[in-house]
């Protein structure tokens, strides 16, 4: 077997007395945040959306390899949106998952790798249960 190792995780927003956050993930990468309606790039919501449709787009490949399904497999996309609570406080009274597949795969094979992907995606199972917030400062 393979020699695993972890990958740091975390991230960081830095914000001054104006502008934006920037982002620094805890192996170096940076994203600047941006709210304006006009303005391209991603504000805090899109992050949350793209931390999921990212990891279950990953989860479905291994869900596919799990499943024996990688012939059939070509390439999928995964786009999620949500819907706002109408009451407070501000948060996604649901979030909507749509995996799009390309190649060979029969409906019922899609649908297997999506419930697997499901399974095994660690954003989907964190949102799923509300994990514990602990908020403090430094």
């Amino acid at each position: 077997m393979a020699d695993l190792r972890s990958r740091p995780i975390g991230a960081t927003a830095t914000l001054g007395r104006r502008g934006y956050p920037v982002i620094s993930s805890a192996t170096g990468g940076a994203l600047e945040i941006v709210t304006g309606p006009t303005e391209a790039g991603f504000n805090p919501l899109d992050l949350l959306f793209a931390s999921l449709a990212a990891c279950m787009s990953m989860s479905a490949r291994i869900a596919a390899r799990e499943l024996g399904l990688t012939g059939d497999f070509e390439s999928l996309q995964v786009a999620v949106t949500g819907e706002k609570a109408p009451d407070e406080p501000s948060r996604f009274a649901s979030i909507i998952v749509s995996l799009t597949f390309q190649g060979a795969l029969d409906p019922h094979d899609q649908s297997r790798i999506a419930h697997r992907a499901e399974e095994i995606c660690t954003v989907s199972n964190s949102l799923a249960v509300r994990p514990q917030l602990r908020i403090g400062s430094a």
